[in-house]
């Protein structure tokens, strides 16, 4: 994103876990599953593909593991891009 002009708040997760709170408010509405990283070992471990853990459980299990957490998490306003996706950052650009 600083390649394309935008200033960025950032924040290292590793060092600054989101809470459970953050994280509920994060996701909102949204599909809960989108955020979870499959390339993630306990993603991988706790097969999440065929056996997705509810939301409640995905939420604390992402606190806990910030690598479950897909990145970076990109938030402008009401939108967010989840991943590496420029095109989507362009679109939030706009």
């Amino acid at each position: 994103m600083l390649e394309l002009g935008a200033e960025l708040e950032s924040r290292d997760l590793d060092k600054q876990p989101l809470s459970e709170k953050e994280l509920n408010d994060l996701i909102g509405e949204r599909d809960y599953k989108l955020f979870l990283n499959p390339r993630n070992e306990l993603y991988r471990e706790r097969n999440m593909a065929r056996k997705t853990p509810s939301r409640e459980e995905a939420i604390r299990l992402m606190s806990k593991n910030a690598n479950l957490i897909k990145r970076p998490v990109v938030v402008r306003g009401d939108q967010l891009v989840l991943g590496l996706d420029v095109t989507a950052y362009l679109k939030l650009l706009k």
